[in-house]
């Protein structure tokens, strides 16, 4: 394994959900009501690194607890990416199940929680970065609602949304090296 390669895979993630409205064709089977936001319809699991680029997705009905969803998820995401070491996530994530099952896995799961004192929005230590990834993905109209019939669909729209972000940026950083390289060239 070169130098590369060892470099190239994430060592530490950050896991959160976000509840969205299902459309009308959502079917009663992959639909479900989140009691804590008042939602009904899907809930998308991301599992993202620390730059916030999306790790893995799961879509999931809204009623699904997200333990429950991370139990699911984190198996597939320690076989992919076996450097994988430390997960944060919110309080959401405690439990007995989803400790016992991150500690089977080689995995250590930290839990960030609000101070009982705080009112409002707060900051959270790496927290953060996953709810910046929310909002990339929502620039894209497709995902303000969930409108697929099927949930794997709604997985691949997420994924080719953070697709669109990830190139625009590759984009961006070609046209400045490319400015840059003129300003560089001799005059002739």
């Amino acid at each position: 394994m070169t130098p590369k390669e060892t470099t190239s895979k994430p060592t530490a993630g950050i896991v959160d959900s976000q509840s969205v409205k299902g459309d009308a064709v959502v079917g009663a089977a992959s639909r479900g009501f989140d009691g804590g936001k008042l939602v009904n319809g899907r809930k998308r699991h991301l599992v993202v690194d620390c730059l916030g680029l999306v790790l893995a997705v799961l879509v999931t009905p809204a009623s699904v607890t997200d333990r429950n969803a991370a139990c699911g998820m984190l198996p597939a995401l320690r076989e992919y990416f076996r450097r994988l070491r430390l997960i944060w996530a919110d309080g959401a994530y405690t439990g007995d199940v989803l400790t016992e099952a991150a500690h089977r896995l080689g995995l250590r799961l930290d839990i960030v929680r609000r101070s009982d004192d705080s009112r409002g929005f707060t900051v959270l230590p790496r927290r953060w970065v996953v709810e910046r990834t929310f909002a990339w993905l929502m620039r894209s109209r497709r995902l303000a609602r969930d409108y697929e019939r099927r949930s794997d669909t709604s997985e691949a729209f997420v994924l080719w949304s953070m697709t669109m972000v990830m190139s625009r940026r590759l984009a961006r950083h070609a046209t400045r090296r490319q400015q840059q390289r003129r300003n560089l060239a001799p005059a002739a």
